[in-house]
């Protein structure tokens, strides 16, 4: 797998730094040697709330990649004597300024935002701006910028921003069934439910359901539709009075694997727990992109405890805290030799496709660990 790595440069802020060092060591494996393809940077914030980042190394006819996660919190500054965390809206604007300090020095300029900032505010309801389209937009428009990598975009239309950049939308869902085939019990995938928590991830959900192959297994699909009371806004939304399931009348036994694109508070998935134990699941399994516990893990602790689900299945595309990823329910899928190989197809000019989405994948980690099982 040794080819040219003589441009290949990786610009990781502080915001990613644990999964861009774990892809600088693949990258390190791939091409066969022992220099790091990371570049030197300083992240200053200043008294007044300003930031800034500076280069101390040369990027000048370099390939770059900057790795920037919008979604990371744990990151301080003092600004007029008061402790700050970094909000998407910092970190928005920080990649901007590591954009300039390059100062379109670089033979190309590709942007890693695993988590795509303002995501969800990808359609105007009211009268409010199209953040995730205009920030796009901003960039598009930087001659400085030629790609923009994403992982799990909520919509994929937001692109239709972009008229010069590349927009390459990636999805986990092979690391994360991996993890889930070889850590669930055979017995318990042998009748499996895949349930689609609202319309939104119908898509998501026949992704997974048609990558799930095995003569062993029996499959079947749910999904939840979530009825609001559009006369009332709590915390920023309407409010959900009810989520209401169709679906195959008879799931008693079955094991229930919900598919969305990530956490937020929880509230949804605990009504969706419910409603499925209520109904004689047996086995309730979780996988998400990204898992942001806005309101804590107190609730899924609970849950836990009280044998209301088995596993939440997530990525480390986005921060979690190291507190939280030591729960027995939660399970972080490492996708940084995922990032490496697609960085690496890129930056030698190869195809991209088998990664953007390979069905056939988890069908024969089924395979695999039928196979062992019987052998046995």
């Amino acid at each position: 797998m040794n080819k040219k790595n003589d441009k290949l440069k990786l610009i990781v802020l502080d915001s990613l730094k644990e999964l861009g060092e774990k892809v600088d060591s693949h990258l390190k494996r791939m091409y066969g040697t022992k220099e790091s393809f990371l570049i030197s940077k300083k992240e200053i914030w200043f008294n007044d709330g300003h930031g800034k980042v500076e280069l101390l190394e040369t990027v000048r006819d370099k390939d770059v990649f900057i790795f920037q996660d919008i979604g990371n919190y744990s990151i301080s500054y003092e600004m007029h004597g008061l402790i700050n965390h970094t909000s998407p809206n910092d970190l928005s604007q920080q990649l901007k300024d590591c954009i300039g300090a390059c100062k379109c020095h670089p033979h190309s300029l590709s942007i890693v935002m695993p988590l795509l900032f303002a995501g969800r505010q990808h359609r105007r309801m009211c009268r409010e701006a199209l953040s995730c389209a205009t920030y796009l937009r901003e960039l598009d428009i930087d001659p400085c910028v030629k790609r923009f990598i994403t992982f799990d975009a909520h919509d994929e239309g937001v692109q239709q921003a972009l008229a010069y950049t590349e927009f390459d939308n990636f999805f986990a869902t092979n690391s994360i069934l991996e993890q889930l085939i070889t850590d669930v019990d055979t017995e318990k995938l042998k009748d499996v439910l895949f349930v689609a928590p609202d319309f939104g991830a119908i898509g998501r959900m026949n992704f997974y359901l048609n990558s799930f192959n095995n003569d062993n297994i029996k499959k079947d699909a749910g999904s939840f539709y979530k009825r609001r009371d559009y006369n009332v806004i709590i915390d920023g939304r309407n409010p959900i009075i009810e989520h209401s399931y169709s679906g195959s009348e008879n799931i008693e036994g079955k094991t229930a694997i919900i598919v969305d694109d990530m956490i937020s508070s929880g509230s949804s998935v605990f009504d969706i727990m419910i409603a499925l134990k209520e109904r004689g699941v047996s086995h309730i399994y979780v996988t998400v992109t990204y898992s942001l516990f806005t309101k804590g893990i107190d609730k899924f602790n609970e849950f836990y405890e009280n044998k209301m689900f088995d596993g939440i299945y997530t990525t480390n595309l986005s921060y979690i805290d190291n507190l939280y990823k030591k729960q027995p329910w939660l399970h972080v899928v490492d996708c940084s030799e995922y990032i490496a190989k697609i960085l690496y197809n890129i930056n030698n000019g190869e195809s991209i496709s088998q990664l953007l989405r390979d069905k056939s994948y988890p069908g024969k980690v089924l395979s695999e660990k039928f196979k062992n099982t019987y052998e046995k």
